[in-house]
């Protein structure tokens, strides 16, 4: 068995080459930053899970060049993605929230992109073709992280190649941990989670071609099963035609696969118990799992770093966990840029976990709520009877799970409208804050929020000027002394800043102030009419003053 050593300097080791893992390598590779992607699978995706790509991870992809490909993953356009509540496909209906297909479905005017359905089998290669192609970034799939050892200014990790048994190390100055729910990383830096157990399901990923035409109840993104016991499961659309996942919720008998009969499951919810043959398909796998939520201590210790499930597992109801993790990248990628360059405080570092902790938090509970929805499902008894009592219970049901689950579906706000609250990287103003609501967003420029979209010219939105630098957007009110003092202060550190003077009515009333300071993220950094210390705005933003601000 041999064994090597490679010195990385500047080339960070991400470990985990899933769509949070890959999308950290494009991130970084984006902004000139060497790295290594450690991963011990094969690249292929045997049980693809993520299905739905939200409102700002699109953005994110607008930004780096790779949303027509998303949109252009395969799903079908025309697959209308209704929300069905039923006793099982062929069996009765209890409502329907109808939602359109993608070609259908009208952009919301705050933002450039609407919401994809993309699953993991299809965003995955993407992740990983655009990851492959980037000077900069190289993938080692079969490559096992056994182990890391921290010094002062680097990390030493060894990897184990699965083909050869070979042993490597490869000393590097910061370790991300991409690699999931168990993190391996996580577990030996010592960083304990908190959360709590949910519920214990199963996934069965079968195949199933023309399903949508031999049953009763129409395309839908998703079909919810109601029983006698109240809802036992639901079947996602994978591929808009023969993929398909059905969850099976229960005890914890139920991740016992030796005595779980996958096939009645399957019957029970295509409506076929009497006549298995009747629907034929093919199982391609079984997985029991725990739904949780649960959240990192801390994000960061010492050159360690947690970037998604890492970091925080929720409930998959409302999709949010990779999304979350994404942009956990793109606030992470543009610190670790400036702290390698040199024209960030090392402490910079530390406001990742100060603002995305607290979001992920949000968000689980978000996901958490939309899964208690799921089980408020009282008076179930006669839901599958042929009487008038089984009709009354399953019209109020209906009713009561349509209302109750629609946020799901219907949360702009969470996923446009999260804002760094208490920042040390940006200048508060003293503004109210705008409602923190999942379901509705109000553009603001309030520090700590995402920058307002709006229309500039055909097909270029506000969002298309941002992302790779630090940008000051100006007005024609703005004073120029007050521009240039912020372009010296911004040049005597080496921070990277564009000035953007806009000339639209409609960007400066969105905007607020006649300059705006977007980081490279994305989100305002300051906001103002004139500039009293252009020095202390470019040490905040470049973390300088993070440890004389934020207690720790």
């Amino acid at each position: 068995m041999g064994s090597t050593m490679t010195a990385m300097e500047n080339t960070i080791l991400i470990i985990g080459a899933g769509p949070v893992g890959l999308a950290m390598a494009i991130e970084l590779g984006n902004r000139g930053i060497n790295c290594i992607v450690i991963d011990r699978g094969d690249g292929t995706i045997e049980h693809p899970r993520t299905g739905l790509v939200a409102i700002r991870t699109m953005e994110t992809f607008r930004n780096w060049g790779i949303a027509e490909a998303v949109r252009d993953c395969g799903f079908p356009a025309d697959y209308e993605l209704s929300m069905v509540f039923c006793t099982s496909l062929n069996g009765r209906l209890l409502d329907k929230e109808p939602y359109p297909s993608m070609a259908d479905a009208t952009t919301p005017p705050e933002t450039p992109e609407k919401k994809q359905r993309c699953p993991q089998l299809w965003l995955q290669p993407i992740l990983q073709q655009v990851a492959a192609t980037q000077a900069g970034v190289q993938l080692l799939y079969e490559h096992e992280f056994l182990s890391f050892e921290e010094s002062e200014d680097s990390v030493t990790v060894t990897v184990r190649n699965l083909r050869s048994g070979d042993l490597s190390k490869f000393a590097t100055p910061y370790l991300i941990a991409c690699d999931g729910a168990t993190s391996s990383v996580r577990e030996q830096a010592g960083i304990s989670m908190r959360g709590k157990l949910l519920s214990y399901s199963v996934n069965i990923l079968f195949h199933c071609p023309g399903l949508v035409g031999k049953h009763a109840m129409g395309e839908a993104e998703r079909y919810m099963f109601v029983g006698s016991e109240g809802m036992w499961g639901n079947l996602t659309v994978v591929d808009g035609d023969a993929t398909w996942r059905l969850t099976v919720l229960g005890a914890e008998e139920k991740m016992n696969l030796a005595e779980f009969n996958a096939d009645s499951w399957i019957q029970r919810a295509l409506g076929t118990e009497a006549n298995p043959g009747q629907i034929p398909y093919e199982v391609s796998s079984v997985i029991p799992w725990r739904r949780t939520e649960m959240l990192a201590e801390k994000y960061q210790k010492g050159r360690v770093i947690l970037v998604g499930d890492s970091a925080h597992t929720m409930s998959p109801t409302g999709g949010m966990g990779m999304n979350t993790g994404i942009q956990e990248v793109t606030n992470l990628g543009w610190k670790l840029q400036g702290v390698l360059a040199g024209w960030a405080h090392p402490d910079l570092l530390e406001s990742y976990e100060i603002e995305r902790l607290p979001i992920a938090a949000r968000n689980i509970s978000f996901s958490t709520q939309n899964f208690n929805a799921w089980r408020d499902t009282p008076d179930t008894a006669a839901v599958c009877d042929d009487t008038e009592e089984g009709q009354r219970v399953r019209a109020a049901l209906g009713r009561r799970l349509r209302e109750s689950t629609r946020i799901e579906w219907e949360s702009i706000g969470l996923q446009i409208g999260h804002r760094y609250e208490d920042s040390p990287v940006c200048v508060a103003d003293g503004s109210p804050p705008t409602p923190d609501d999942f379901r509705i967003y109000v553009p603001t420029t309030r520090p700590g929020s995402r920058a307002p979209h709006c229309w500039l010219a055909e097909r270029q939105s506000t969002l298309d000027l941002f992302g790779k630098s630090f940008a000051l957007v100006t007005f024609p009110t703005a004073q120029q002394r007050s521009v240039e003092a912020i372009r010296r202060e911004f040049s005597t550190h080496g921070i990277p800043l564009e000035v953007i003077p806009l000339q639209s009515d409609e960007a400066a009333q969105l905007y607020e102030q006649p300059m705006v300071l977007i980081r490279p993220d994305g989100h305002v950094a300051w906001r103002g009419n004139e500039v009293d210390c252009a020095a202390r705005i470019a040490d905040t933003v470049r973390g300088a003053l993070i440890n004389a601000t934020a207690p720790h």
